[in-house]
């Protein structure tokens, strides 16, 4: 008999910033692994792309426009969300920005616009399914956190901060409502390219020093991240919570690699 430990079928799961990049490589997996898939994102040109890039894998999914930084339309997607599929089991925050500018120089509104994106829109979102969780009885909230949270990288301090207080977010989180049985954990991807991030790191120096100090010597492709996600939305990882699991090609295990 197989193992079905990995399975989702009869779940339903949001995901914010599934639009593109990561988010749909994790929404892409989760619908293979079973679940009922909504996407949430900003662009409704890409997020009509991307539910049709679900329907392979069944015809149910769906995608809902969804600001996170709207702190009333969280409310109201999560609970149309909930309302339309029945429950709301999975919640993956893969919204985020990001932008390089020098610390001396960055305006206090960027710094300011990708903290509200990247930790306090992911606490909404978290705390509105928590609710809806929390009256049925359990769930799985997954957050994308990433490597630089945990060391110095040239010019996007606004991000890695935001990244950092994901990682400590979701370790409270996973204490204060484990009672619940909603367990909590996050990701932490090394460097995948994306259009979020495309531009500063292919055919760059700053690629190229990526690359060199990770062990597997290339970058993430993004369907590698959806097996991460999937092991922590599923029954396989019910005793699992307050956990970070980093995918980076052995990034922040590079010590002397000659």
């Amino acid at each position: 008999m197989s193992f079905q430990g990995f399975d989702l079928d009869g779940q339903v799961a949001l995901v914010t910033g599934g639009s593109s990049g990561l988010g749909l490589a994790i929404a892409c997996g989760l619908a293979q692994a079973g679940a009922r898939v909504v996407i949430g994102a900003r662009d409704e040109t890409k997020l009509k792309a991307a539910v049709e890039e679900l329907r392979p894998f069944g015809s149910a999914h769906d995608g809902m426009a969804l600001d996170v930084t709207d702190f009333s339309a969280v409310d109201r997607v999560v609970d149309e969300v909930s309302r339309r599929c029945g429950s709301l089991d999975i919640l993956v925050n893969a919204a985020g920005t990001t932008r390089r500018t020098p610390s001396m120089d960055v305006s206090m509104e960027e710094f300011e616009q990708i903290v509200r994106t990247n930790m306090i829109g992911l606490f909404k979102c978290c705390q509105s399914a928590g609710r809806i969780m929390r009256e049925a009885g359990g769930g799985s909230i997954i957050n994308i956190a990433s490597v630089s949270a945990y060391s110095g990288f040239a010019d996007v301090a606004a991000y890695s901060s935001s990244k950092a207080a994901v990682i400590n977010l979701t370790l409270s989180l996973a204490n204060d409502w484990a009672p619940y049985g909603i367990r909590v954990n996050a990701i932490s991807p090394g460097v995948f390219p994306t259009t979020l991030n495309r531009r500063l790191i292919e055919g760059t120096p700053r690629g190229d020093w990526f690359i060199a100090h990770t062990p597997m010597g290339r970058f993430g492709q993004p369907e590698e991240l959806a097996g991460a996600a999937v092991y922590l939305a599923s029954p396989a990882a019910s005793f699992c919570t307050g956990h970070v699991m980093v995918v980076d090609g052995g990034f922040l295990s590079r010590g002397v690699g000659v």
